[in-house]
């Protein structure tokens, strides 16, 4: 399969270009605020089996993608890392190198919980960047109208449109038969963090005792990790985020029932009914939950 190309203001695909992947690498493949800094603690934890290690996401799991980084430095570091190797990327799974022998860890979340948390996240970040897309003062609701008319891709992709949280998801659907492509949902970690911290244990061939795995998992919980944001942020500690705390900022979900107006909520339900499917829509917005809402829910059908 050949791949797409993704060039954003923040996002520069071709970069995975340069780094030579390692047949037990690990990449966490999600759209912005879907559990990424979550889904990579996890993995940090089980990597090292140690509930107080300093995570350091940005530097020892980084963001290949972001344009922000120098390549020459981010593919000099991973080259030289002689541990086992983690790495993000918001770029859809269609974007990326695909080997059989790397695990990636796709992670999504309800797109209208990933927009609400989005809009918290760029008023944490000290970048203008956002503010055409998302104004501090919106009584024009205009964040939600490009949230539904930005494109898949190009210049709209790193202001996190629904479309590119669909091309996200249908990239991940594609291969999701692949023995090597887990797709996770942000509300079943939250509903079963064990079990999830299970799964991913598994995936990753990595196995510690019962006593070190109940360590590892609380280390995990969301409280946790906001108590303690200056250790899990990605560059938590380093003064580029207004508050670490912050990037963590309720995790709960269902925020946009109580912001967006009734209109608004009528416009996105014809929007995600054009693309997916009744099952495919299901498990996006409420995952394996979803059955227990009544709703069918089967990513793979």
């Amino acid at each position: 399969m050949a791949r797409q190309l993704y060039l954003g203001p923040l996002t520069d695909n071709r970069r995975w270009d340069r780094v030579t992947l390692r047949s037990d690498d690990v990449i966490v493949v999600t759209p912005p605020k879907c559990g990424t800094t979550w889904m990579q603690t996890i993995v940090a934890l089980l990597f090292s089996g140690n509930p107080e290690i300093e995570t350091d996401l940005s530097i020892k799991m980084p963001w290949v993608d972001i344009r922000m980084r120098d390549m020459d430095d981010v593919a000099a570091h991973l080259e030289a890392m002689e541990h086992r190797r983690s790495m993000k990327s918001h770029t859809p799974i269609d974007g990326l190198p695909l080997d059989e022998n790397v695990q990636y860890l796709c992670v999504f979340r309800h797109p209208l919980d990933a927009h609400i948390s989005f809009r918290h996240h760029v008023r944490n970040v000290p970048l203008r960047l956002f503010d055409m897309w998302y104004p501090e003062e919106d009584p024009d609701r205009i964040a939600f109208r490009r949230f539904l008319d930005g494109g898949p891709e190009g210049f709209d992709m790193d202001f996190m449109p629904l479309a590119h949280i669909l091309r996200h998801y249908e990239a991940a659907l594609r291969v999701a038969d692949q023995p090597n492509v887990t797709l996770f949902h942000y509300a079943d970690m939250t509903r079963d963090l064990t079990g999830c911290v299970a799964q991913v244990a598994s995936i990753l061939g990595v196995d510690h005792p019962a006593d070190q795995m109940e360590k590892l998992i609380q280390a995990a919980t969301f409280e946790n990790m906001k108590a303690h944001a200056e250790r899990f942020a990605p560059s938590g500690g380093k003064g580029f985020f207004k508050s670490d705390a912050g990037f963590f900022h309720s995790g709960t979900l269902g925020q946009w029932e109580d912001v967006l107006a009734t209109e608004e909520i009528a416009a996105y339900d014809a929007m995600m009914d054009t693309h997916l499917s009744p099952d495919h829509r299901a498990w996006l917005e409420y995952g394996d939950a979803a059955k227990e809402k009544g709703r069918r829910s089967d990513p793979l059908s």
